[in-house]
Formats: structure tokens, sequence, C-alpha cells
């Protein structure tokens, strides 16, 4: 669909008429490479307790957009047509900006639902990105090696399969003809990125309200540490308000800036807003596939009875690195450590998967990986996911090493795509590597700290047999454990 911009110039003039407050500031584009933004026009802008206040009824949320179908059938039949999807923040603000594009696009002659503000706000919106949902196979290929390829590889399969049901949910409708009829439909899948796009780069966690779109407010460009003078809340009212961050007395010209999230990884900023902070030091946090190995003989029985994640994410919090997934507990422990499956059914019922530990009955993962923890073998269990993550580690920075390598070497005639892509991979895979390196120097150091505890030694002793450390009427050996390396009783080696 064909979405014509209106010059920023005019959005006092749209926010006059929906009563959009602004107080000694104005958006308006600037010369650097953030673009549009929001200005200090005044001396007294400290002054002011609202630097903008947007109404509730202008604010995109779940809840408002849901409030708005009651007098939009059109509206509401396509929000109704896809289920649980619009019952999320993220499906009812898609749809709804699909809406408002089809309705406020110069080549549909046929509209969807009830004229909004919205209808000629989103016409102020980019219709450019550099997110990585935009770039071209040359710029993707680039990514070999950082965890956002992954991410982006498994990003767009999801944008097919909602697009997808998108069209079968509502083909039938009337309303929809505009989208997909053969003659006159213009829907495609490039204006359902767009709006993913819109959503992601513009999304806040507005107070009191939960994920929504403000309109003026998102406007706001980030600043990092210090630059940051400006934080966005909600008043009593429910309106959405920009007011000073704590101590900032910005100057006249000068811009206001808010965080996008100072706890977001460089792998996310990346992909949400196509750049990454400049202040970054390393890439805060990232997150690494790792699924259940094939030849794990309970793969599919844990794969059915917990829903978790196929990796792991490790993050720099207070200068040490967490982690956290699930799915490598689901790694560590087996049939003879105690973890058990049955398949419970009732007299006419249906078939239910039950879970247990050492003979009791469990639920959810959570529960799971506090029997692991308390358990008298925790410190085997833990040594076990250590050893796990830290070959997936190594292995990541070995696909790094190599990847730097080539766009370090990688000749201008070689590469078609566009060089600021080039160097914001290139940085990503710097920020990613010294992460990487900072969790295992830390891994490598727990390794060692629990090879030397008690059970761990005796667990490890090939002549060493004890009832309280083994599990109950279990005779598996060490060795027939692919989990814990044990020829000679070695350590796990550091080049493994």
């Amino acid at each position: 669909m064909l979405r014509e911009p209106l010059p920023i110039s005019l959005l006092s003039l749209w926010s006059d008429l929906n009563n959009v407050e602004f107080n000694n500031v104005v958006v308006s584009a600037s010369e650097t490479e953030r673009g549009v933004g929001i200005w200090a026009s005044g001396d007294s802008v400290a002054e002011s307790p609202n630097l903008v206040r947007v109404p509730r009824e202008l604010v995109l949320s779940v809840q408002t957009i849901w409030e708005f179908a009651k007098s939009d059938h059109q509206l509401h039949s396509i929000l109704a047509a896809l289920g649980d999807f619009t019952k999320t923040a993220r499906g009812a603000i898609l749809i709804f900006l699909l809406v408002q594009i089809t309705s406020s696009s110069s080549d549909v002659t046929v509209k969807i639902g009830n004229a909004h503000p919205w209808t000629e706000y989103v016409r102020f919106l980019p219709t450019d990105f550099t997110l990585p949902t935009f770039w071209t196979d040359a710029e993707r290929e680039l990514l070999e090696g950082t965890s956002l390829a992954a991410a982006l590889e498994f990003k767009m399969g999801a944008i097919q399969r909602e697009f997808d049901n998108l069209r079968s949910s509502t083909a039938d409708l009337d309303c929809c003809k505009v989208w997909w009829d053969r003659d006159i439909g213009r829907l495609t899948i490039y204006d359902y990125l767009q709006v993913d796009a819109l959503y992601r780069s513009r999304a806040m966690e507005l107070p009191g309200t939960g994920l929504a779109l403000v309109p003026c407010i998102d406007m706001a460009n980030h600043g990092s540490g210090e630059e940051i003078n400006a934080l966005y809340e909600t008043d009593a009212n429910g309106s959405a308000v920009l007011i000073l961050a704590n101590d900032k007395t910005p100057q006249k010209k000068e811009e206001l800036l808010i965080s996008y999230g100072e706890e977001k990884g460089a792998c996310e900023m990346l992909f949400s807003y196509g750049f990454m902070d400049i202040q970054m030091k390393d890439a805060r946090t990232l997150f690494l596939e790792l699924g259940i190995p094939d030849d794990d003989p309970l793969k599919f029985a844990k794969m059915e009875a917990f829903d978790v994640p196929p990796g792991f994410r490790i993050s720099m919090e207070n200068r040490e690195i967490a982690w956290h997934g699930p799915c490598i507990w689901l790694q560590c422990v087996n049939e003879e450590d105690g973890l058990g499956f049955h398949v419970l059914q009732q007299y006419g019922g249906p078939k239910e998967l039950k879970v247990s530990w050492r003979g009791k009955e469990i639920e959810g993962i959570l529960t799971l990986q506090q029997c692991i923890e308390e358990d008298r073998m925790s410190d085997i269990f833990r040594l076990r996911a250590f050893v796990v993550m830290t070959q997936r580690i190594r292995d990541q920075l070995s696909k790094n090493e190599v990847a730097q390598t080539v766009l370090a070497d990688l000749k201008p005639e070689e590469y078609s795509g566009r060089p600021e892509i080039k160097d914001l991979v290139q940085r990503l895979g710097s920020l990613e590597a010294r992460l990487l390196h900072q969790a295992l120097r830390q891994f490598d150091k727990t390794i060692l700290e629990l090879m030397n505890t008690e059970t761990v030694k005796m667990y490890l002793n090939p002549d060493f047999v004890s009832e309280p450390i083994l599990p109950k009427n279990n005779s598996v050996s060490v060795t027939d454990d692919p989990s814990l390396p044990r020829p000679e009783r070695s350590l796990p080696s550091s080049q493994s």
C-alpha cells in the first residue's frame, strides 16, 4: 500500500486538533543521524510539569483498541477473527495500524472501519527502516557468527506465519476484500513488515497501561547515560506524559532524550531499533541456541512436558556473568538421575504426560529446577550444566572469530550492501565476543570449583560407590553418563 508521508511541520496542527499538549518543546527534524526528535523550544522548559501530554484515547494499547472496536464493527470483526493473537498488545496494535494505513493509503479506494486520529498520524511515521528485517540478502549474510543471525531467521519465519494466518482468518470478511481481493487487494507482506517494525521500534512500557504506542512522545530519541534528560509516565487521568528526568535542566534547542531500555543488549537494540547504544562496552546480554541432543532417550518426553526456549541467555549483571536457561537443566538430568515420565489416563479421558523427580510427581520447569538445586547430587548437575554451556560458548566464539576475519577481509567490490550495515555487524560481533570471553573465563573458574567439591570427587572416583550419593536403585556408572568427562578422572578439557 502507498502511504504518502506528511511533513513533520504539520504535526503541530494534528496535535492541536487532537488535544495533544506541548509545553516549551517542539517536534522537528534535525541534521543529525537521529533524524526527527523532540527539542526544547524555550528557556523555561525546566518549569513545565509536563513537556508533552497525550490524552488516553490516543494511546494505543490492547485495552484502548478493543474499546475503539465497540463502536467500529469492521475493526471488531477483524480483531475477533484473529482470536488470541489480538488479545495481546502486539497483535491488537499491529492490526489496528494495518487498518489505519489501509484507510490513509492513496492507492486504496475502499477504506476499513471508522476514521480515527491515527488514520492521519500514521502518515507522520517513517516508511524506510534500517531494521534487520529490511536488510538485503547480502547484508543478512554478514550476521553469520552473531546471535542475531538465528533470531532474524526465526523472526522472518514468524512474520510469514502471522501474515498467512491473517490472510486465512480474514479472507472471507467483506471489509477485508481491500486486502485480499484479486483485483483491488493491496496488502502485501511488506506492509506487514512495516507495522511490525513500527511496533518494535516505537512501543513503550507505559506505567499503568503496559505495552503501548503513544503519538508524539514516540518521536523522542534514545540517549545513553547522562544524555537521558526525559522520561515518560502516566498521569492521574490516564494520559501519557513526557516529563523531565530528575535534576535535568535542558537548554533551549537541546534535544530531549529518553532511554529505550538500558538493560537491552546489543543484539536486541540492533534487532528492534536498527542501532546500538554508543556507550556499550560489551553486548550486555545474548541468547545462545542449544536444543536437547537427538541421542537423549527422553528428548521427546522432555519437549512435550516442558515448553522452554531451546537455549540459554548470558548477561552481565553487577560485573558478573549471570545465566538463565531452563533447557540446560533438561540436558543435565535423565532417568538414571531420578527424572521420570509416565502417561496417565483417566477412564474415558485424554492421556496426560506426568513428570516425577525421584518418584515424586512435579509440575513445571521451575519445580524441576528447584528439585535439582536442592538434590544431594546438585553439584554434579551444576557441573554438567556449566560444561554444556562452556562448550556452546566456545563453539560460538569460534564462529564469531571466523566471521570477524571474513568481514575484515571483505573488499568493497565483493559486497553489494550498505557500508553502514557492515560497520554495525562488525561492532555487534566485537561486543558479543567480549561478553562471550567474559562468560568463558567465569564458567571455567566455576567448573574448577565444582570439580573440587566432595560430591563430584566421590562421583568421579571409579572405586567409590555411596548410596547417599548415587540415586536409589540405580547402578549406572559414571562412564555411562555422556554429560561428564571421566577418563582417568581428568578435568573437562578447556579446549574441548
